[in-house]
């Protein structure tokens, strides 16, 4: 099977890597405010990283009610930390779980209602929103480059020394080779890094050492679902956000493997999500949504195929099912990441001024929307107390610079050339 061929496992691999700070630093924090022991932290860290290779796999093949079949890997959405502790803290990890399931079964209801929204992104939005993913990623490889907020060695020079090279590293890879060399580039920077860093004393193996060799996630592990009313309301808005984001992640996607999506593969899209959410709440994992990190290396690797993220996400379940396995991926410093973060996101962003290069720039309106989008998307992510006096719940909207950013390109759109176009005369329609 192609799944299983050495070139497609070392691009799962990479894809897995990219991904998996990402993954796993939700049930750290999670599971750290609601004070869990550290058995009952080990089974949902366990377990998010089964759920995220099974939610992959979901989206990645395409059946007649779910899937849509594009390279995209699923995992935890941080939009969910919050709501998650709060509700934890109130009433308990049970009705955490019964609201995640709640919001699964929602997503899977509303995904045909919800699907008829693509007609809202045409490529003056996709390519705004493009760009948007790409820039508000980049503090968080610029984060990790210098060790990772809150470590305390945070903008040593070692660690910038580790993030730069393995940045240079990956650059050079792209400049002097070519073929498959190239398409895993990143993956080799960070195994370079982590032998450089490991040589100066950076890498601890303790942890894998510890680690078990087995753990079967299990069926509520934390108890049968309770479903609280409030609980329920407040995860269904995370679902209709990360619904958003999920929806700009994928006209992203269909644009770079050049595939034109319709409403059903976005209908099938979001049941798969809703899908994977229910599967969360089944094994008390997480809530879960496309992962907009993995884009750059879709760009960079030119590996369009679902082949590899079907790799990825069974390489997932393997690291879910052998802690110690898990543990060893762990092992990457925070500063290594960052250095291939940065070359992933970077290139987000260029494939985003390169989709908007196609717009019509000669008009104001779509300046408008560009300029306005691109702003308030990048300005929410580097001023996160922005919105700090905000209700909670219309915080979970407005906190997220992909959203913010995404609905903003969408209504002036509406605003500024969907209701201009159907009064202008036909000389004077805005080209899109």
């Amino acid at each position: 099977m192609k799944i299983f061929q050495r070139k497609t496992m070392l691009l799962g691999a990479q894809h897995v890597l990219a991904m998996y700070a990402g993954a796993i630093i939700v049930p750290l924090i999670v599971g750290g405010a609601l004070k869990l022991s550290a058995t009952q932290l080990g089974y949902i860290i366990a377990a998010d990283l089964l759920t995220c290779g099974l939610a992959t796999i979901l989206q990645a093949y395409r059946t007649p009610f779910f899937g849509i079949g594009l390279p995209v890997v699923l995992g935890c959405t941080f939009t969910a930390v919050f709501p998650m502790i709060i509700i934890g803290g109130q009433y308990g990890l049970p009705a955490v779980y019964g609201a995640i399931i709640s919001s699964g079964l929602f997503v899977v209801l509303i995904a045909n209602y919800f699907s008829k929204l693509i007609k809202f992104f045409p490529p003056v939005v996709t390519g705004s929103v493009v760009t948007i993913i790409g820039i508000t990623l980049v503090p968080v490889a610029i984060n990790n480059m210098a060790g990772g907020q809150g470590s305390p060695d945070f903008g040593s020079l070692s660690n910038f020394g580790l993030g730069l090279g393995v940045l240079l590293f990956i650059i050079l890879l792209n400049r002097f080779t070519t073929g498959f060399i190239r398409s895993i580039s990143v993956l080799i920077g960070l195994i370079a890094g982590t032998i450089v860093a490991t040589l100066m004393g950076l890498v601890s193996l303790d942890n894998v050492a510890q680690a078990s060799w087995f753990n079967m996630p299990a069926p509520f592990y934390f108890g049968m679902p309770v479903f609280e009313p409030s609980a329920i309301l407040t995860m269904i808005i995370v679902a209709i956000v990360s619904m958003i984001e999920s929806t700009g992640v994928f006209m992203v996607l269909g644009e770079i493997c050049d595939r034109k999506l319709t409403e059903k593969d976005l209908t099938k899209g979001y049941r798969a999500e809703g899908l994977a959410v229910i599967l969360g709440g089944v094994f008390n994992s997480f809530p879960y949504t496309t992962f907009s990190q993995n884009i750059g290396l879709v760009l960079l690797s030119k590996s369009k195929t679902t082949n590899v993220t079907i790799t990825a996400g069974c390489m997932l379940i393997l690291l879910g099912l052998i802690p110690k396995f898990a543990a060893l991926a762990m092992i990457i410093p925070t500063a290594v990441l960052g250095g291939a973060m940065i070359a992933m996101f970077g290139i987000v962003v260029a494939s985003g001024i390169k989709m908007l290069s196609k717009v019509d720039l000669s008009t104001n309106e779509n300046l408008l929307i560009i300029a306005c989008s691109v702003a308030l998307g990048l300005g929410v992510s580097v001023v996160p107390n922005l919105f700090a006096k905000f209700p909670p719940l219309l915080k979970i909207f407005f906190e997220n610079g992909i959203v913010t950013g995404t609905m903003t390109a969408v209504i002036l759109n509406i605003i500024l050339n969907m209701t201009v176009k159907t009064k202008a005369a036909p000389e004077k329609a805005i080209s899109r």
